[in-house]
């Protein structure tokens, strides 16, 4: 199992903050899915980070992950 945290208005588009789902050979795999799940990610911009990480392309995962989904963010 791992771990997907939402943030921002990403949780509006999910209703939820956080959930369990299987393992995913990588990243690219999981989006794809919570795009099918949620369509509305499909048109949301987004982050990821894994494990603390922030990733920038697909990178393997393994059980007990944690990845969080969030909108983008900007300094000022």
């Amino acid at each position: 199992m791992i771990e997907v945290l939402f943030f921002g208005q990403l949780t509006d588009i999910t209703r939820t903050s956080s959930l369990a789902c299987e393992a995913f050979a990588d990243t690219d795999s999981l989006i794809g899915h919570m795009k099918e799940r949620f369509p509305g990610l499909r048109s949301a911009m987004f982050m990821v980070a894994v494990d603390n990480t922030m990733i920038t392309s697909s990178i393997p995962l393994k059980p007990g992950s944690r990845i969080a989904l969030m909108p983008p963010f900007s300094g000022g």
